[in-house]
């Protein structure tokens, strides 16, 4: 019996086209909530990047897993080694790429490019303050964007032992420990509220999605999942812009 949902934002919940939540999907989590299944965001995204929606959420999973919030509760924070931080900030000045910080309540950049300006426009969030790595030396950053090309991925990777990569864009990935993932923050929601694996269902679409997939009791890739998500999905339901999550739950009974 499917007791908790947990859901990806961009691509899931909203769609890359309308940037808003379906009227299928609005009636699918209203159903979702009537029937008592606890409901979950589990997001690459930071909390402040966390848009607002019409629909009610029993928690939060954000930065990939790293943390992870129950109503006003903080149950679980892993932020980036020292270290591994302070070599990226090194890097990203050098070479002249746009570093986005996550710390627990607010966003940086180190600097505003076009590419930066097209990842404000494409996830419609407002550009964070200005503040140079420098200043951030020392402080709990749970997630950067990193604005580099995929063919940078295994040098950046390889100066960064306790970190890791999960792409989802072709211009950027998120930076995140190496301990963190999506499915880790489901198993400490899971955990608190008493609950199983195989009593949740999870819908993503993207790359970093994959671990949440296949961690959850049933896995949901979307339509507009890649094949390669796709594979490590137990169903595939129709794309965000056709109603896959309203789909996906009446196919499997769970509403």
């Amino acid at each position: 019996m499917i007791k908790a949902a947990f859901f990806d934002i961009d691509g899931t919940l909203l769609s890359f086209v309308t940037h808003r939540v379906s009227a299928g999907t609005i009636e699918a989590m209203e159903q979702l909530n009537r029937k008592g299944v606890l409901t979950f965001i589990c997001s690459g995204r930071a909390k402040v990047l966390v848009p607002p929606m019409p629909l009610h959420f029993d928690g939060m999973i954000t930065v990939n897993g790293g943390y992870c919030q129950v109503g006003g509760e903080v149950i679980y924070k892993n932020p980036l080694n020292h270290d591994d931080a302070q070599t990226w900030m090194d890097y990203a000045d050098r070479h002249n790429y746009v570093s986005m910080a996550f710390t627990e309540h607010e966003m940086f950049t180190n600097h505003i490019d076009e590419l930066a300006r097209q990842l404000r426009d494409q996830l419609e969030f407002e550009m964070p303050k200005l503040r140079p790595n420098s200043e951030l030396v020392g402080e709990e950053v749970y997630q950067y964007i990193a604005m580099i090309p995929e063919s940078k991925d295994a040098e950046v990777l390889s100066m960064l032992p306790h970190s890791r990569l999960p792409r989802w864009h072709p211009a950027f990935s998120d930076l995140i420990p190496s301990d963190s993932s999506k499915a880790i923050g489901m198993e400490k929601v899971l955990s608190h509220f008493g609950l199983k694996q195989d009593e949740c269902v999870a819908f993503g679409d993207g790359a970093n999605d994959i671990e949440m997939l296949e961690y959850a009791g049933i896995g949901v890739a979307m339509g507009n999942a890649s094949e390669r998500v796709k594979e490590h999905a137990d169903l595939v339901t129709t794309d965000v812009d056709h109603e896959g999550i309203l789909n996906a739950l009446r196919e499997l009974r769970v509403i």
